[in-house]
């Protein structure tokens, strides 16, 4: 695990408020796991959710929330922002890269 290391995605301020009243007494599973898994238009889906940390996982802590994530996941995180968002007909978390 490393926590020494600058995470390689960011959280809104929405996000963070959303995650952290999902994560309240949350002991099974207390942390944040962002990852990726093959499909998706550009050959990857981003995934989130709450887990245990695994061995093979690096630990980030963001504005407050423990985020984990597998090692390789990181090359297709790099530089990722993470928000959430609501209108009139859906609510969610998105996945984006800043600049496009």
């Amino acid at each position: 695990m490393d926590t020494a290391n600058r995470a390689p995605i960011q959280l809104t301020v929405n996000a963070v408020e959303i995650v952290k009243q999902l994560l309240q007494g949350n002991t099974a599973a207390p942390y944040l796991r962002v990852g990726v898994k093959g499909g998706g238009c550009s050959g990857v889906a981003y995934m989130l959710g709450f887990d245990a940390i695994m061995e093979d996982d690096d630990l980030f802590d963001i504005a407050g929330i423990p985020v984990i994530m597998k090692k390789a996941h990181g090359m297709y995180l790099m530089g990722m922002e993470i928000d959430y968002q609501e209108s009139s007909d859906a609510a969610g978390f998105v996945f984006r890269q800043p600049g496009s």
